[in-house]
């Protein structure tokens, strides 16, 4: 491709014909910048081309698509092959989000440095005058910015450096289907697989038997524990259930006193949750709908619950509903009884699901 430099218009000229077969695509390209009063002082390639230096960069480039794309193929491999369910100790799990986090970086990085190699190295450069006008195109204008666009494709050079074009197209592919995993995720894997978003560890075990309502301890907890207009935070009795393993089971249990106890009741009973109580003891979920805080300031005069994330208040009295900040969803409630022993147990898991999830996806 020839070496384009210092064009001048000349002063008083006439436009040219840009259908003259004779013209070159870059003369039909000055011209249009001409009418459109740009006038192209300066234009030249970087490297000539056929020379080392142009296969060298274009090897630098290719090479920095390629990573981007085995990088974006790690990705795609870790998004879906590699164990991400939470496991206690030292598990493969923990190393889940790090290697999305590591291999979406390296293809980011490498596709931007493949870009600017490009555009600062292989393509021409240009510098350009233009006054400010206005006007409507013609068909001429439209012949003019057609070959223009051509002309651009041209001086990028794939047509010249095919293996420019094979890089690109094998690195940004595999980004492309990056972009598109997390919104087919669900059908390669179900996240929610054997129930788990509606299931905590107040489900009864095998054969039916009731799980107790336990201190942070495992001490098991009778109605004498918790005095009029107390709380008291509650875990599954079972195994692992105070840890992170049962962190969507943490429950507030609450002595109501009488009056506010008989308003939770007709409030239950309006909703067919007339037997979750027992006596003047209610429990609710402490996992905030809004974004998964704990909430657990309860304040005993208005019998509000706040979350001291985002300022979220629920009242108990009515259901747990939200009366004051982001949250939109009332706190779950779980159904509570005493068993033979005296102690406190779940009649059964939550019947909504815990926390915020896909609730509260606009």
């Amino acid at each position: 491709m020839s070496t384009h430099t210092e064009h001048q218009a000349p002063q008083g000229r006439e436009p040219l014909d840009v259908n003259d077969p004779t013209l070159t695509r870059f003369d039909i390209v000055r011209e249009g910048a001409r009418r459109d009063d740009i006038e192209i002082v300066h234009y030249e390639p970087q490297v000539q081309p056929g020379t080392k230096a142009e296969r060298r960069l274009t090897r630098v480039v290719a090479a920095l698509f390629l990573i981007t794309g085995l990088a974006a193929t790690a990705f795609l491999v870790v998004y879906i092959w590699w164990p991400w369910q939470y496991e206690p100790g030292r598990g493969g799990d923990k190393l889940y989000t790090p290697l999305l986090g590591l291999t979406l970086g390296v293809a980011l990085l490498a596709v931007g440095f493949g870009i600017l190699t490009w555009g600062k190295k292989l393509l021409p450069k240009e510098v350009s005058i233009q006054d400010r006008h206005e006007g409507q195109v013609d068909e001429e204008g439209r012949t003019i910015t057609g070959q223009t666009m051509l002309y651009m494709a041209d001086e990028l050079g794939v047509k010249r450096r095919p293996l420019l074009g094979i890089s690109l197209l094998a690195g940004l592919a595999p980004v492309a289907a990056v972009a598109a995993a997390p919104l087919v995720g669900g059908l390669i894997s179900n996240p929610h697989k054997n129930n788990q978003m509606f299931r905590t560890g107040f489900s009864p075990a095998e054969g039916g038997q009731l799980i107790r309502l336990v201190r942070e301890d495992g001490r098991p907890i009778r109605p004498a524990d918790v005095s009029a207009g107390g709380q008291l935070t509650v875990f599954p009795g079972i195994d692992h259930g105070v840890s992170n393993l049962h962190a969507d089971s943490p429950t507030l249990l609450i002595h109501l006193r009488d009056s506010d106890a008989q308003e939770s009741r007709r409030a239950n009973e309006k909703i067919g949750h007339g037997d979750y109580m027992w006596g003047n003891y209610a429990a609710f979920s402490k996992i905030c709908t809004h974004a998964g805080c704990p909430a657990s300031l309860y304040e005993q005069q208005t019998n509000r619950l706040l979350c001291p994330c985002h300022q979220s208040q629920f009242l108990i009295t009515d259901n747990a509903k939200p009366v004051f900040g982001p949250a939109s969803r009332r706190l779950p409630q779980l159904p509570i009884e005493v068993d033979s022993e005296g102690f406190f147990v779940a009649k059964s898991d939550f019947t909504e699901t815990v926390g915020p999830d896909f609730w509260e996806r606009p």
